[in-house]
């Protein structure tokens, strides 16, 4: 049991770091970072296509990570 979550979570974690970096950046340059991201937080842009399936993604793989860490904490490995 031990040894398949350890394995469950590295790939995990492989999959999660891939996901997040296939992701397109959401600020544009330095305009972005002096704005803080403003316009895109109060923006009417939806995401479409591969865009939502990252996102999507990416927040499925952030739950499965928590709840493997859940498990790990619980069965005290």
């Amino acid at each position: 049991m031990h040894s398949l979550i350890i394995v469950l979570l590295i790939i995990d974690c492989i999959a999660l770091v891939t996901v997040v970096l296939l992701q397109e950046g959401k600020s544009n340059g330095l305009s972005g970072a002096i704005s803080g991201g403003a316009e895109q937080l109060f923006g009417k842009q939806k995401q479409r296509g591969v865009d939502l399936f990252l996102h999507r993604l990416t927040i499925v793989l952030s739950i499965i990570f928590f709840l493997l860490m859940l498990g790990i904490t619980y069965l005290g490995i």
